[in-house]
């Protein structure tokens, strides 16, 4: 067996990175490509590895001569690598397809060893490499019958998004044998190019091939394993942590992304906190149907946007300000902070990360391993520290501690009575099991002028991709100042939409609180069964979890994420000991934490 790498192009959209060199020289983690491709094959002892190279091709062929790569090399240059696509470069290297079977490769994709040992070790003699179709995927798509019989190449230019979960995405990565090559792939490969020319993909060629009646070529689905293709400089960031040699630096990397999880291949995210059950499809359904309208017009002022939260909370348009997540709205607020700000830890950082200078954080730490206190610990402490400002995050986060509504209410009025202006984030409220939770109401706020009520839509409502948060105050005054502060169009059409819509679905919503108190307490109990891991009981949508059998929290979460592509939040540092956070997602995620937990745990 051989394998043919293509290597020819330019790579554009790499921009500088490609000025002067191929793409298959781009590093990833200190290792071009092509290097990391070449020692991949090594092991299976090839005849030759046959490279098409075009662009800067003779840097290209000194640069691998210098590798000491056994497998012997040759080469095919394509001169006019600026002027046609990946079709002729392949039309170039068709004689050495026509010797024996053959591995084919682009060069522009990393992978783990795995991917072509599916490929190698499957039996079948003519395979095209495909794995379940992810929105972060690009280009040629197929659909496969329970047989791994190709049913249609799709280019992705006419992918119907409708269909997607029908879709596998071809990984370009192949394996011919020479009996193909001979009778199927180079003839329509000769034909093809004589027919419309040089300036296609070879890909083309296979969904011609397809349509036969024994096309021989069938399907390898992956299970898992890694890959992904380098096309511009996100995809190279992307790759950099998902391929780091190292745990901890790819634990690093990932976490400060901050999101945008969905380009992670198979990753499932239990660091994030967003309401697994809401919201329900017809809610997803409406805001399709009204996807042009909503990408093409601007959204509303602050005005207009402040009268929707308004409605949706059931509080005066002057007690209301909605921001681009909680974050913006944190930010403005904590601003206008200046002397002693009393601060419960381990916490959300958010907060603390923005004090301006004059305001000094007064901490109060609880004494006991699960972080729980009452509102009397509060007070007790608190009495004295001639605080300006007291922050209460309701539940708790990451312990998911909660100090019920009546004992939260008698610790905003010891704050009135010591001039203490005190912010109550309930960004987790709607979890907890009392049915009356919330501090947003009339009342409430015209009562407690010294109060600000913060709330993630986000967070509560599954929605994070549309930035939505508000924060509620008595203080029309303070109000009226982050308005300003944040300016007019702060959100986008998406987020007003949603606000627009949203009180048709409160029953939805309602029952899918219900649905996850459920998962959360069935969550609770298989987790409380882990011998090693203790589970602090919790009214958010999250679990504080330590480790009580010597185990290491550091290594345990980059062990999960390495092993089993679950990523959970590490607070060793926060917490001051064995402490991760995990959130709780739907059924199925929530037992594959479980399995991998206690696999990690009792692997002695």
């Amino acid at each position: 067996m051989q394998a043919i790498i293509l290597a020819a192009g330019m790579g554009k959209r790499l921009k500088e990175l490609t000025r002067d060199n191929t793409k298959c020289m781009v590093q990833v983690n200190g290792v071009t490509l092509i290097e990391r491709l070449l020692r991949q094959l090594e092991p299976y002892r090839l005849t030759r590895i046959v490279l098409v190279v075009g662009y800067e091709g003779k840097k290209l062929v000194d640069y691998v001569a210098s590798l000491g790569v056994s497998t012997p090399l040759e080469f095919v240059e394509n001169p006019i690598y600026d002027q046609t696509n990946n079709i002729y470069s392949l039309f170039l290297a068709k004689e050495y397809l026509l010797k024996e079977d053959t591995l084919l490769f682009e060069s522009d994709l990393i992978f783990e060893d795995s991917v072509i040992e599916a490929i190698v070790n499957d039996p079948r003699p003519t395979l095209a490499l495909v794995d379940k179709y992810e929105s972060w995927m690009d280009g040629t798509v197929v659909r496969l019958s329970a047989e791994d019989d190709i049913l249609e190449f799709i280019p992705g230019k006419k992918i119907n998004f409708a269909d997607r979960v029908e879709y596998y995405k071809t990984v370009n990565v192949y394996k011919f044998s020479k009996h193909f090559s001979k009778t199927h792939y180079v003839p329509f490969l000769k034909a093809y190019c004589a027919a419309l020319g040089r300036n296609e993909y070879y890909e083309q060629v296979l969904k011609v091939i397809a349509m036969l009646d024994d096309p021989e070529i069938k399907a390898k689905r992956l299970t898992g394993q890694l890959w992904y293709e380098i096309d511009d400089l996100q995809d190279l960031d992307i790759a950099t942590s998902i391929f780091s040699p190292n745990a901890d630096d790819k634990i690093k990397l990932m976490q400060g992304r901050y999101g945008g999880y969905w380009r992670y291949p198979k990753l499932v995210d239990f660091c994030y906190l967003v309401n697994p059950y809401f919201p329900p499809a017809r809610l997803l359904e409406e805001i399709k149907a009204n996807f042009a309208a909503l990408t093409q017009q601007y959204p509303s002022g602050m005005r207009v946007n402040s009268l929707l939260a308004a409605k949706n909370f059931g509080v005066r348009q002057e007690f209301i300000v909605v921001g681009n997540g909680a974050s913006e709205l944190i930010k403005s607020l904590c601003g206008k902070m200046r002397g002693r700000v009393g601060v419960v830890r381990p916490t959300f950082e958010e907060y603390a990360h923005r004090f301006p200078e004059g305001a000094e954080e007064v901490t109060f730490r609880p004494e006991n391993e699960d972080f729980s206190y009452t509102a009397a610990d509060l007070m007790a402490y608190f009495e004295g520290k001639d605080l300006s400002w007291l922050i209460l995050i309701n539940p708790d986060n990451p312990s998911g501690n909660y100090l019920r509504k009546a004992e939260t209410l008698d610790l905003i009025r010891w704050a009135k009575e010591r001039g203490i202006r005190i912010v109550v984030d309930e960004s987790f409220v709607d979890f907890s099991d009392e049915a009356d939770s919330s501090l947003i109401e009339n009342a409430v706020l015209r009562e407690n002028p010294h109060l600000s009520v913060v709330k993630s839509i986000s967070k509560c409502y599954g929605v994070p991709g549309f930035r939505l948060g508000i924060l509620c105050s008595g203080d029309e005054e303070l109000i009226a100042f982050i308005k300003k502060d944040v300016g007019i169009w702060n959100i986008n059409s998406f987020g007003e939409f949603y606000m627009q819509i949203a009180e048709k679905y409160q029953k939805d919503y309602a029952a899918a609180l219900d649905l996850f108190r459920k998962e959360r307490e069935r969550f609770y109990r298989r987790l409380s069964g882990i011998a090693g891991l203790h589970v602090t009981k919790s009214q958010a949508n999250y679990f504080l979890l330590r480790l009580t059998n010597g185990a290491s929290a550091k290594d345990l979460v980059e062990n999960l994420l390495v092993r089993d592509n679950l990523f959970l939040k590490d607070l060793s540092e926060k917490a001051g000991g064995p402490y991760l956070r995990v959130a709780v997602r739907g059924p199925q995620d929530n037992d594959r934490l479980i399995d991998a937990l206690s696999a990690y745990l009792h692997s002695d």
